[in-house]
């Protein structure tokens, strides 16, 4: 299906639904060395980390929310429990009536993500090469992958980018070609996890209008930046994070 319609007629209805959200990391508790590696194997002890706590969020159809606040606030560990790829410690989380940890294909297959730190692309194919592997992951037809592919380019610039090995390509490059890649199937929700960082001031503008583009569309987005100019020119709501 084209990515022009994706169009949510169901503005105003909870798309994500998250209630008493927490999340707790348990770290080994070792003093350095040897010795210390020995004392723990016969006495293991553990520190609990709250990276997540009682969090509760609603997000509409079609909205663009930031998800914001300072490093080590939680940010990216929701991302990843809206996502499935971590499961909640308590609370929960609600995809269009999923949970994401129990369904993550059927997950999966709505949603979009960008981690601006981390690729889906395999570091050492070509970009038109692992493209191709993700439209097969989602059971695109050559036809519903070859009109994706050209509306992507035709925003992203790809052609240049499609015969280069994903560890050639510079940071800028590599967040198009990534943004291809979660955008593809053509999903309703779309995570974006620090999608500027480390971008010029050039291809920062050209992301933010395409984001910008999918939103006018119907595309449901949740953006975490530290950017305030991805703020104002993308979303309409603020959701502050912290301690």
């Amino acid at each position: 299906m084209p990515l022009e319609n994706v169009i949510h007629e169901d503005a105003g209805v909870a798309l994500i639904e998250v209630d008493k959200l927490r999340k707790v990391f348990r770290r080994p508790d070792k003093r350095p060395g040897l010795a210390g590696s020995v004392r723990h194997l016969a006495e293991r002890r553990y520190t609990d980390k709250v990276a997540v706590d009682d969090i509760d969020l609603t997000i509409e159809a079609g909205e663009a929310l930031a998800y914001v606040g300072p490093n080590g606030a939680g940010k990216s560990t929701t991302v990843k429990m809206l996502t499935g790829v971590l499961v909640p410690t308590s609370g929960t989380v609600r995809v269009e009536g999923r949970v994401p940890h129990r369904e993550r294909i059927a997950n999966a297959r709505r949603i979009g993500v960008v981690f601006g730190q981390r690729t889906q692309l395999w570091w050492d194919l070509p970009v038109r090469d692992s493209l191709e592997l993700l439209a097969d992951m989602h059971g695109l037809s050559p036809a519903q992958y070859a009109r994706s592919l050209e509306r992507l380019d035709a925003t992203l610039g790809l052609t240049e980018l499609l015969p280069v090995m994903a560890r050639k390509l510079s940071l800028g490059q590599r967040m198009r070609a990534d943004l291809a890649a979660a955008l593809l199937h053509t999903p309703p929700i779309v995570f974006l996890d620090e999608p500027t960082i480390g971008l010029d001031i050039a291809v920062k503008d050209r992301v933010r209008a395409f984001v910008r583009e999918l939103i006018a569309e119907g595309t449901t987005v949740m953006l975490t930046t530290h950017d305030l100019g991805d703020i104002e020119d993308i979303c309409r709501r603020l959701v502050i994070i912290d301690a």
